[in-house]
């Protein structure tokens, strides 16, 4: 019988797939980035979208050019309801071979902060802080401008995203921020 994971138990799923700290800390950041979203967007779920963003990447350390595909098989081994295997691989939409595509606003904005907060964190990582929280809008448009700075963070999908969610740039950018701000204490635990 499939189960919707708590985010303790998706932690440690994520673990089992996943051994580089990069990508757990990148599952963790996504995560409590959509927990974020979610107080805004749909607070009965707040859970649920933090597990969503854990879990979105869990077949891409092992599996990186079957990614968003084989984690359908990894996620039915461990019995996860068909609600979360869906809505993880609706962020590959358009750059991986999953046919799922985002619709409902969890899984637009999963869609679009993927990308997202690897630009910011790639950002904060070059500051002496090594943190966000003393950076701001206008550093993050500097480096989202920058193509080759964190070159492996797709901007034409986080643009896609803003126009899929009907968000200006400067919104989603400043959303972002605030949410990665609000929650690093807990991704980089």
């Amino acid at each position: 019988m499939s189960f919707i994971p708590d985010y303790d138990e998706a932690l440690e799923i994520l673990k089992k797939y996943n051994k580089e700290p990069f990508h757990i800390t990148h599952g963790k950041t996504v995560g409590e980035v959509m927990g974020y979203f979610a107080k805004k967007y749909d607070p009965e779920n707040v859970e649920y979208w933090r597990v969503v963003g854990l879990l979105h990447d869990l077949d891409f350390e092992m599996y990186p050019e079957e990614h968003c595909v084989k984690q359908v098989e990894l996620m039915k081994n461990e019995n996860i309801d068909d609600r979360i295997i869906n809505s993880t691989i609706s962020h590959g939409y358009s750059h991986s071979d999953s046919t799922v595509k985002p619709e409902h606003i969890m899984e637009k904005i999963l869609y679009t902060v993927d990308e997202l907060t690897g630009i910011i964190w790639a950002a904060a990582l070059m500051r002496p802080s090594k943190s966000v929280q003393d950076m701001n809008l206008k550093s993050v448009k500097k480096k989202f401008k920058d193509k080759k700075f964190a070159a492996g963070c797709n901007r034409d999908i986080i643009k896609e995203g803003a126009e899929n969610l009907d968000w200006d740039m400067n919104f989603l950018l400043t959303e972002t921020l605030e949410a990665m701000k609000a929650t690093e204490e807990n991704y980089m635990s």
